[in-house]
């Protein structure tokens, strides 16, 4: 009897066991085949690599500065009887822009000036008297020499009084104005900048080794931080003959027209030298690029191959799409692009939204990229 019921308890036992394996192994097997259950292709942007001509730009900062531009001072004390400019005014080479009180000079030159004229009478009165011997040689020489003395007077007295006023050195824009009237100022005081703003320098420095992509009359482009969206045409217009020993820097100038006086003296300039020679350059859009520290990379839309080699396609008939991970060495970055130097050519179309959700060999599906669309538009509208 006791015998009979440890059977029948062995028999339980061995029964629950095969229903719990059977219900485990049946869990392991709808997990297999989710697993290898294909997965649906996931939706991506794709854009081609395109062959453009890459005109190499070389950039560079600097500062402007005016065609001519100085700061008015004046080279004798006084006090000032007259301005006749406003701030900010234009004015005209030779212009007066400051009168100081000069009426003690004035009142020299009239005495001088009568002096002179005195002499003069002399003098011609001695040059008939020493024709006729009715004076001596002697006497002839000292009214000629009172004569030249009194010349000199007066041109040092006319020199002094022109001192005593500042005109415009040449035609430009004079900026705000520090004196009034009625100031006592000393020598060397300004009173205002003038600068000639038509046409503007930009200095610059670049290295040593870009000497031989540099000549006269080579196009640059000029941005500044007061205009972000515009740029600037210049060309260059001096090399200096030597190069900075400490910083083995070229110093390089252009020149800017500037006649709607947007750009000011002493702005900081962004630039980009045109180089020479452009070249024809595989360009793929900078959203499609991964960067990271072990490199650069793309993924490249393939098709999936089946195991002899041909392409396969899905139950509408078009082929499977794949993306491949693609190490890639990238260049200069410009205008939404970047230059492709090494792994991929021409026509290679490239995955450029979506990346973060892609394994290589993961099946993608082609989407309408949307971001790139808005992009374009503006660029489309400002076209027309």
């Amino acid at each position: 009897m006791l015998r009979r019921r440890m059977l029948i308890m062995l028999a339980v036992v061995l029964l629950i066991v095969l229903i719990l394996g059977g219900i485990k192994a049946f869990s392991i097997y709808n997990q297999i085949q989710v697993f290898t259950a294909s997965k649906p292709p996931i939706s991506v942007a794709a854009a081609t690599a395109e062959q453009r001509p890459w005109q190499q730009r070389l950039p560079a900062v600097g500062s402007l500065k005016a065609l001519q531009g100085v700061d008015l001072s004046l080279e004798v004390a006084g006090t000032v009887k007259s301005l006749h400019f406003d701030s900010g005014q234009q004015v005209k080479a030779g212009q007066l822009l400051l009168q100081l009180d000069s009426d003690a000079e004035t009142a020299l030159l009239g005495t001088a000036q009568a002096d002179l004229g005195l002499a003069k009478v002399d003098f011609g009165r001695g040059s008939q008297l020493v024709g006729d011997q009715a004076i001596s040689r002697g006497e002839f020489d000292r009214l000629t020499a009172q004569y030249r003395r009194n010349q000199a007077v007066v041109d040092q007295l006319k020199a002094s009084l022109a001192k005593k006023s500042i005109k415009a050195p040449f035609s430009g824009t004079i900026g705000i104005r520090q004196v009034d009237v009625g100031d006592f100022l000393a020598s060397g005081t300004v009173i205002a900048t003038l600068q000639d703003v038509s046409s503007l320098y930009v200095d610059f420095n670049v290295p040593e080794q870009a000497l031989p992509q540099l000549s006269l009359g080579q196009q640059v482009l000029v941005q500044v931080g007061a205009y972000p969206e515009q740029t600037f045409p210049a060309s260059l217009s001096a090399i200096n003959p030597k190069v900075e020993e400490s910083t083995r820097n070229l110093l390089v100038r252009a020149t800017l027209a500037n006649p709607e006086r947007k750009l000011l003296p002493g702005m900081f300039a962004n630039l980009l030298i045109l180089l020479p020679d452009p070249r024809p350059q595989v360009v793929v859009p900078e959203s499609a690029i991964t960067y990271t520290l072990y490199g650069n990379s793309v993924y490249v839309v393939s098709a999936k191959k089946d195991k002899g080699g041909q392409p396969e396609t899905n139950a509408e008939g078009q082929p499977v799409l794949i993306a491949e991970q693609r190490t890639v060495q990238t260049g200069e970055r410009r205008d939404g692009v970047v230059v492709i130097s090494e792994g991929l050519k021409a026509g290679d179309q490239v995955v450029s939204a979506g990346q973060l959700k892609l394994t290589s060999g993961a099946p993608i599906r082609i989407a309408p990229d949307h971001a790139l669309q808005r992009q374009n538009a503006p660029n489309a509208q400002r076209a027309d």
